[in-house]
């Protein structure tokens, strides 16, 4: 198989979970997807499973009491989770929800 243009020049996909390193990091990548895109709640989920990727996702399906199966699901780019699925998951991972008055 030939390399691609990218393999030849050893470049790799980008993989935001390797730079999740820390809860503080997690919690402000979270935080600028609602920022960016407050509507976009597909966009919200995909980063969640980022986070949920980042910190591991069978720990978390343990710590959450869902499946990983489920998980994964859920929180890709076609998932649609629902509310209690998300609050489980932010509980899992040690993060919350904050609500404010916009301005």
């Amino acid at each position: 198989m030939n390399p691609t243009a990218a393999e030849k020049l050893g470049i790799k996909p980008f993989d935001v979970t390797e730079y999740l390193l820390s809860d503080a990091d997690c919690a402000a990548y979270l935080q600028a997807c609602l920022e960016q895109a407050p509507d976009d709640a597909a966009l919200f989920a995909k980063a969640l499973g980022d986070v949920a990727r980042a910190r591991g996702m069978m720990q978390l399906a343990k710590d959450s009491g869902l499946s990983r199966e489920g998980l994964y699901k859920a929180l890709s780019t076609n998932g649609n989770p629902s509310f209690s699925t998300v609050m489980k998951v932010l509980h899992a991972l040690g993060l919350q929800i904050s609500i404010t008055e916009p301005g």
